[in-house]
């Protein structure tokens, strides 16, 4: 059906005009000049480690599609992948329905070297599952650590229900590893089979997946001021605000992402953390996103000029 088509990018707009009046009433009391004063006010060395933590992301995204095609068995030239990886995940991110969009991007890029679409399916559903997996792991870990993460958005303490969680979390991933042990038989929807993905493949999605998420929020946590609640707080808010911002579909997650950060540290100056989440925007989105699109039109007419001769 017809509808189904723009469902989800309409829930997706819906959810940014929702998130940007929730955000409107939330600094209606600050101005853009008050802004720019606390992006004004981040250090130099600040917006140094901030931009080496946005290369050490993309790098861990780009590990994302060498170990689903470790796990598929196909040979395709480092630099391929690794441009193919950062346009995916700079596009997606800022479009919105990383899956999907994704899974696009791969297919035209990934056609050109020989791979299937079933093979694209796997590589699309491999780093999807490197992705949850890996927030399982560290939200696991920040909610048996830090479980007064929770308090922040519920306004009451939960932390015998966090720390269940995220033991729940961990058991999880737990028996992702002892599936992989056990050599479980292949996943079987009509033709299309995904194995489990061996041992030293699950050993690469628990070390590179991780350090993507650790290194996204480490962005946000050196633009913020001073006073700041600490790294692994900021890390559990940083979890909590991307899933949200993911699970809405909207377009960059915008508005979304800066309504539950903003939300999760209502102690602080807003202004400080909404310059904070500007960098983040800034290095994780915006800077990406123009780099993914010169390499997309450097590859289209690469393509045109092969076909050409």
């Amino acid at each position: 059906m017809n509808w189904r088509r723009y469902l989800w990018p309409v829930i997706g707009i819906a959810a940014v005009i929702f998130s940007l009046l929730l955000l409107w009433h939330e600094l209606r009391g600050i101005s853009i000049d008050d802004v720019w004063a606390g992006i004004v006010a981040i250090p130099a060395r600040a917006w140094l480690l901030a931009g080496l933590s946005s290369v050490i992301a993309y790098a861990s995204l780009a590990g994302y599609d060498h170990i689903a095609l470790l796990h598929i068995g196909k040979k395709v030239s480092w630099l391929f992948v690794t441009f193919c990886s950062f346009t995916t995940y700079a596009l997606s991110h800022n479009i919105g329905g990383s899956v999907i969009s994704g899974a696009v991007i791969r297919y035209r890029a990934y056609g050109t070297r020989g791979l299937t679409g079933q093979d694209v399916g796997v590589l699309v559903a491999i780093c999807w599952i490197t992705f949850v997996l890996s927030s399982l792991l560290v939200g696991g870990l920040v909610l048996v650590f830090e479980p007064e993460i929770i308090d922040r958005f519920s306004g009451a303490p939960h932390h015998g229900l966090a720390i269940a969680a995220g033991l729940a979390m961990l058991i999880l991933v737990g028996a992702y590893v002892f599936g992989s042990w056990l050599h479980l038989k292949p996943l079987k929807i009509g033709s299309f089979q995904l194995h489990y993905p061996a041992l030293p493949i699950m050993a690469r999605q628990l070390l590179i997946g991780p350090v993507e998420l650790l290194a996204a929020a480490a962005i946000i946590f050196f633009a913020l001021p001073a006073g700041n609640p600490g790294y692994f707080v900021i890390l559990g808010v940083f979890l909590v605000s991307f899933s949200v911002a993911q699970i809405s579909h909207a377009p960059g997650g915008l508005g979304v992402f800066e309504v539950v950060f903003l939300a999760g540290l209502s102690h602080m100056d807003p202004v400080g953390v909404l310059a904070a989440l500007l960098v983040f925007r800034l290095f994780y989105l915006i800077i990406p996103l123009l780099i993914a699109l010169c390499v997309v039109l450097f590859f289209e007419h690469s393509q045109y000029s092969r076909s050409e001769n």
